[in-house]
């Protein structure tokens, strides 16, 4: 496989549309002269490390960093979020140029660039070092073998946040399995509170594949040292279990099937439309900074129902990290500024209190003030203590494809198709099968099933 296949498969993987380049450039130990900084650069001296992120608050956790430090200075964009950066990177690849120094890049996508040998080893320079002070399942995310291409910062370790007084009114009690998950479904339809226990998003993405990787499914067998080589078996029959569960919650109108994350879905989450939210860690920030009209809703925080109570498993969805870019000219402090910029309480009190993040830092993780931190939001419940740090405790890493960007897009169809009656669940993940392996064999992959 050689180098032009590699980026044609990451440019269709990321989804990337040709796009002209971003105007501030790469530049290692000193940010690129026309690279603009939202940023204040405390000392014009010192080497500058230009950073791409999305981070809620980063400015101010810039601002610390830069604050603290004489001998670097942190020089920050906001290059787009999610998709809208990663063309950007992509595009810089393809030109050789206008890459950052440090890039934020959620977890699932750190294949698709490390294959076309975008991402810098760091552990060259000491990152490895690091292992014992993250979270196991958020380190083994960023590392392969003895290497390491990112620095994990946040995570989504999975819990369920409800509606106490919605499951009051209807006598519901709160679901521990995905069997009393179903009952306590039927009991809201039939309480006729006009709406319904939970949405199943068609475009859930990593959402929809955590459920999966819930009941054992392992749908990707990838290692970053042998890029050329995937297995693929996402239609396993712990997927198509759970794929049949929910199709028939939707055939039952049990469960809606919104796509998430739009105007409608939000005012869902706080209208009483949806009794349960499905969420991540930083479900309870971003389902607080949604309006609640008549603030009358009671919410609550419980552990991700199971399949099997007294076997737990714990599942994340989401989840970001640093990586140093090769195109960055002074590696060594890109790879610095990577490892320090979260590596304080300071820093990390911003990203929990104005950002909503959930840390893989385990000295802030693991602390006092975070564990026992009271969410006025959830009634004074110590949803990190109860929810959330065990969940991540439990969660031990997951294997993404080097195309995962690809793989979401086809499974949102599929799972689309499902919906709308075309095709059973069974033949939903089937034909999702057969789609990747066509798609990875064409691009050069050798494929195992």
């Amino acid at each position: 496989m050689n180098k032009r296949t590699l980026t044609a498969i990451s440019a269709a993987a990321l989804t990337a549309v040709a796009l002209s380049a971003c105007s501030s450039g790469g530049g290692g130990g000193t940010a690129a002269a026309d690279a603009t900084c939202t940023n204040t650069i405390v000392n014009e001296d010192a080497p500058q490390v230009l950073v791409w992120a999305w981070y809620p608050a980063f400015e101010q956790v810039v601002d610390l960093y830069n604050q603290t430090h004489d001998d670097v200075q942190v020089c920050w964009t906001n290059a787009g979020q999610g998709n809208d950066e990663y063309t950007k990177f992509s595009t810089a690849i393809e030109a050789g140029s206008g890459a950052p120094d440090v890039i934020m890049l959620e977890s699932e996508v750190l294949s698709s660039f490390t294959i076309r040998d975008a991402l810098v080893d760091i552990s060259e320079f000491g990152a490895n070092d690091l292992s014992g002070s993250y979270t196991e399942g958020a380190w083994s995310d960023v590392t392969s073998g003895d290497a390491v291409y990112a620095i994990p910062v946040d995570s989504g370790p999975m819990g369920m946040l409800y509606r106490q007084d919605l499951f009051d009114a209807a006598g519901i009690a709160v679901p521990t399995t995905w069997d009393e998950f179903a009952t306590a479904a039927q009991q809201l339809k039939d309480a006729g509170s006009g709406g319904v226990l939970a949405n199943f998003p068609t475009n859930g993405r990593a959402f929809n594949q955590a459920l999966f990787a819930q009941a054992g499914s392992e749908p990707f067998v990838y290692d970053k040292t042998n890029p050329t080589e995937v297995g693929i078996n996402v239609n396993d029959d712990s997927a198509k279990e759970v794929l049949a569960y929910w199709d028939d919650l939707v055939k039952k109108d049990l469960v809606t099937t919104d796509d998430a994350f739009t105007a409608d879905y939000n005012t869902s989450l706080v209208d009483g439309t949806y009794a349960v939210y499905l969420a991540a860690a930083w479900g309870p920030g971003y389902l607080q900074g949604l309006s609640d009209a008549d603030g009358t809703a009671e919410w609550r925080a419980a552990p991700l129902p199971q399949w099997d109570a007294a076997n737990p498993v714990d599942v994340n969805w989401g989840g970001s990290t640093f990586a140093v870019t090769e195109q960055a000219d002074d590696k060594a402090l890109a790879a610095r500024v990577a490892m320090e910029i979260f590596g304080t309480e300071e820093a990390w009190k911003i990203g929990i209190e104005e950002g909503a993040l959930f840390p893989t830092y385990t000295p802030v993780l693991e602390s006092e003030y975070f564990t026992e931190l009271e969410a006025e939001f959830f009634g004074g419940q110590q949803v990190n203590k109860e929810v959330f740090l065990p969940a991540a405790a439990g969660y031990s890493g997951f294997t993404f494809s080097p195309f995962q960007n690809y793989a979401f897009d086809q499974l949102t169809e599929q799972q689309y198709a499902m919906v709308q009656g075309q095709k059973s669940s069974d033949q939903a993940l089937d034909d999702l099968q057969a789609s990747l392996v066509q798609y990875a064999t064409e691009q050069g992959f050798t494929v195992t099933e």
